[in-house]
């Protein structure tokens, strides 16, 4: 039996929830979040047929899954969305993604979740552009943040201005670490976590530091990404920005040894 969430905020009204150990078996780890607003409710990145089940059940809990609003979804990962016909078929939620993604999702859905639909399954998905836009929630917004390439080409990243959460995705993952539920608190220790993940799946230093001038410009008080554990308070978030902003990664480590006709075989 599933966890207990964690409650990133509370206020009565708004709360924002983490699930963070529905995947079992092989998969990799992933968090998937609920965001309540009065009478309204999102999710974001609910992740594939792993967590469709175990996800459903544990939100239904806070919300009629029915009627939920929205499923957010950074961008086209399997960990991400791959469970995008269970939502269309059993919710009425509009998914929001970047607009490079929208034309690419309903080829998860199968031809049998399509005939179900009363909609064109494009009908059910709204495009963002790739300079972001605000999406209303409730009796407020989710802004979502252009961050491609951060890992993916149309990388869409979901700041809620009233818990000052950024949900940043693959930006800030970490792999290995104990206690996934519980936040950093000793940064240096917490690098060798990150750093192979970054190193390999983020493009470029520069993008992460034209991200980071961005982020710098909002009031976010944690960022909570989609794998590993979670950055709070301004020293923590400040720690990550500079941190990252910092690392050479992807093409920067990129040389023809990279690039060299294979003699092995599989």
């Amino acid at each position: 039996m599933a966890s207990e969430p964690v409650v990133l905020f509370d206020n009565g009204h708004h709360k924002c929830l983490m699930f963070d150990s529905l995947v079992v078996g092989e998969g990799v780890q992933s968090n998937q979040f609920l965001l309540v607003d009065g009478k309204h409710e999102a999710l974001i990145d609910p992740g594939g047929d792993l967590t469709y089940t175990p996800l459903a059940v544990a939100a239904s809990r806070y919300m009629n899954i029915r009627e939920m609003d929205y499923v957010f979804a950074s961008h086209q990962d399997p960990d991400i969305i791959g469970s995008i016909d269970r939502w269309l078929v059993h919710t009425k939620a509009q998914i929001i993604t970047s607009r490079l993604w929208a034309r690419f999702l309903p080829h998860l859905a199968s031809g049998y979740v399509s005939n179900q639909l009363s909609v064109n399954v494009y009908d059910r998905i709204t495009a963002i552009p790739d300079k972001g836009a605000r999406v209303r929630f409730g009796d407020s917004y989710i802004q979502c943040l252009p961050a491609h390439f951060m890992h993916s080409v149309g990388n869409l990243q979901f700041y809620d201005p009233v818990s000052k959460i950024l949900f940043s995705g693959d930006l800030g993952a970490s792999m290995g670490g104990e206690e996934d539920h519980q936040p950093v608190d000793d940064f240096d220790a917490h690098i060798p976590h990150m750093i192979g993940f970054h190193k390999r799946y983020i493009c470029s230093r520069k993008v992460c530091e034209l991200w980071a001038n961005m982020i710098r410009e909002l009031d976010v008080e944690k960022i909570v990404p989609q794998h590993g554990k979670r950055f709070e308070g301004t020293y923590m978030v400040n720690r990550f920005l500079d941190w990252v902003a910092s690392v050479d990664c992807g093409v920067d480590l990129t040389t023809q040894e990279h690039y060299r006709v294979p003699t092995e075989y599989a």
